[in-house]
């Protein structure tokens, strides 16, 4: 069950492809963060998604939020992913325990043991503002996401 809108974003820490530790916290009472949960790395719908995430990233710095993607990837994984990607925002390895972030904002699907595709929006203040699922073979639009972003206070 993921969180409700409004309610505190589940607090995390992961490591991103450069090894760094990343916590939500850190963004807290800075920017909004723009978590882009994802099935797999390489996989052909994720390309894409991430291919229109680095080309769109401006509308992102616009509204000086930061992306972080997520998913059950290894951080050797993302780092040769971002690397060929030309991806330069973090992408955080929800590794160890397998899908245990995805699991409290309850996109982790353990049936197939990845997590699921959907964005959430967290607010300057650690709130949730936003979060939308797609199925799995499914795009975001991310002017729908630039677009919640930019209501978002």
């Amino acid at each position: 069950m993921p969180p409700s809108i409004g309610q505190p974003a589940p607090e995390f820490t992961l490591k991103d492809q450069d090894q760094k530790e990343i916590k939500l916290s850190d963004y807290k009472g800075k920017k909004p963060v723009v978590l882009v949960f994802y099935p797999l790395d390489w996989s052909p719908v994720c390309t894409e998604e991430h291919a229109c995430m680095v080309n769109d990233k401006k509308q992102f710095d616009d509204l000086d939020a930061q992306v972080l993607g997520i998913s059950v990837d290894s951080v050797w994984s993302h780092k040769a992913y971002a690397e060929k990607m030309g991806i330069h925002y973090p992408l955080l390895a929800d590794f160890q325990p397998r899908g245990a972030v995805a699991a409290k904002y309850g996109v982790f699907l353990e049936d197939k043991g990845i997590t699921g595709r959907a964005i959430s929006i967290i607010d300057r203040n650690g709130n949730l503002a936003w979060h939308k699922n797609y199925d799995i073979p499914v795009v975001p639009d991310i002017d729908e996401v630039s677009k919640a972003l930019a209501g978002v206070k």
